[in-house]
């Protein structure tokens, strides 16, 4: 039977938060902080109006949407990415580069 109520939820797609929160129906839902920045699709039943469980694109059920308690996400610890530093790469056979031929040309190859 559970399988057959299934079928005749309600998906509502919304994006992920930085804080782990959606919005549906005026109010906010804490969803696993994992998902921050990703859409999913909140499963309702259209008879109580409630959110049922969260699922990603292809249906597959990824958590729990609980009513968002304000105080505890206001104190919450937030973990930032680490930055990613690019560091260029260059090529031990590579020559000179533009910048570098200029600079040769009018200071005539001395550093500075």
């Amino acid at each position: 039977m559970a399988k057959l109520d299934a079928l005749f939820l309600h998906r509502v797609r919304r994006l992920v938060r930085k804080d782990g929160t959606v919005s549906y129906q005026a109010g906010h839902l804490e969803v696993p902080f994992e998902l921050a920045g990703k859409n999913v699709r909140l499963l309702v039943d259209p008879h109580a109006e409630t959110v049922v469980g969260v699922e990603n694109d292809a249906g597959e059920s990824i958590g729990q949407a609980t009513p968002l308690d304000a105080l505890a996400n206001r104190d919450r610890r937030r973990h930032k990415p680490d930055p990613v530093v690019a560091v260029p790469v260059r090529s031990p056979n590579a020559g000179p580069n533009l910048v570098e031929q200029v600079h040769a040309q009018d200071y005539g190859g001395q550093e500075d």
